[in-house]
C-alpha cells in the first residue's frame, strides 16, 4: 500500500474554493494523501452563500467512481454533499460492488453555512438506509445528528445518547462535532463500539473563517485513515490541521471566510 494514502472523494463543487471538492483537495494534499474525486454538483457559492446548484446526474456519479476504483483504487472514501437520494443510491450501488472494506467517512452535508439546504427532505431517508449502516466513520454537527438521530441535543448527555442512537443505525463509528453547541470550549466526543467517547475539548475560537470546516475535518480524517491511522489518532490530527487553518485563515470574502488549507503541516 502507498505509504501517502490514495483518497476517493465523492462531494459536490464550492466555486469559492472554500468547502466542498475543493477544499477537500486541499486538506487531503496537505497531510500527504493522495486525492481523487467523483462530482456530485456544481454550486455557484461564495462566502456569502449558494446561489445556484447545477445537478450532476447519478449514473456520472456513478462513472466516475467505477473509473477512478477500477483502475487507481482506494485506500478511503470521503462523501459529502450528495443533494438527491438518486445519487445516494447510485453512490450506495457502486460502493456495494467496487469499494468493498473500503473504510468510508461519512460527513452527512445537510446545510451550507449560509443557510441554504443542500440536502433534499426525501434524501435524508435514503442517507440513513443506505450510507449509514456502510459507513466507518460518520460526521454530524449537532443539526445533522438531531435530524438523523431524531433527537434534542441540548447538553453532554444528549451528545451521547444521539451518538449511541446513530451508532446502531450501522456505522462503526461516530464523531458527534460540538462547534453549534454553547461553550467557551469546543467538545468533540467520537464513539465506538469498542471504546469509552474520546473526547476532543479545546478553547473556542471566535471567528467568521470557518467556511467549509466540516468539509476540511471529514477528508483529514480520511486521509488519516487511508494512512492507515486509528480512527482517534485521524480525527485527533485531524482537529489540530482544522484549528490551525482557522487560525491562520487569510481572511478572504464578506461572509463566512474560507481556511488556510495550505499552512505547514508537522510530521
Amino acid at each position: 500500500m502507498d505509504a501517502r494514502g490514495r483518497v476517493l472523494i465523492i462531494a459536490g463543487s464550492d466555486s469559492g474554493g472554500g468547502a466542498g471538492i475543493q477544499a477537500d483537495i486541499k486538506t487531503v494534499t496537505a497531510l500527504g494523501g493522495y486525492a481523487m474525486t467523483a462530482l456530485t454538483a456544481l454550486t455557484a457559492q461564495n462566502t456569502t452563500g449558494v446561489q445556484a446548484i447545477h445537478e450532476v446526474p447519478a449514473d456520472f456519479v456513478q462513472a466516475q467512481m467505477t473509473s477512478v476504483l477500477d483502475d487507481i483504487g482506494a485506500d478511503a472514501i470521503k462523501i459529502g454533499m450528495l443533494h438527491r437520494s438518486d445519487v445516494i443510491e447510485a453512490v450506495a450501488e457502486t460502493l456495494t460492488q467496487k469499494a468493498s472494506g473500503i473504510p468510508i467517512i461519512l460527513d452527512p452535508v445537510m446545510v451550507a453555512k449560509g443557510g441554504a439546504a443542500l440536502l433534499e427532505d426525501a434524501a435524508t431517508t435514503a442517507l440513513k438506509t443506505r450510507l449509514l449502516p456502510v459507513a466507518y466513520l460518520l460526521t454530524p454537527n449537532t443539526p445533522e445528528a438531531e435530524t438523523l438521530a431524531g433527537l434534542s441535543i441540548d447538553d453532554d448527555d444528549d451528545v451521547i445518547a444521539a451518538g449511541q442512537t446513530l451508532l446502531a443505525m450501522g456505522p462503526q463509528a461516530v464523531l458527534m462535532k460540538g462547534g453549534h453547541l454553547d461553550g467557551a470550549d469546543v467538545r468533540d466526543v467520537l464513539i465506538t463500539r469498542e471504546r469509552e467517547p474520546a473526547i476532543f475539548q479545546a478553547p473556542r475560537m471566535n471567528s467568521r473563517h470557518t467556511h467549509g470546516t466540516g468539509c476540511t475535518l471529514a477528508s483529514a480524517i480520511a486521509t488519516g485513515v487511508a494512512q492507515e491511522m486509528t480512527a482517534a489518532d485521524a480525527t485527533g490530527r485531524a482537529i489540530d490541521y482544522v484549528r490551525e487553518a482557522i487560525r491562520t485563515a487569510p481572511g478572504y470574502g464578506q461572509g463566512h471566510g474560507p481556511l488556510n488549507h495550505g499552512h505547514p503541516v508537522g510530521t
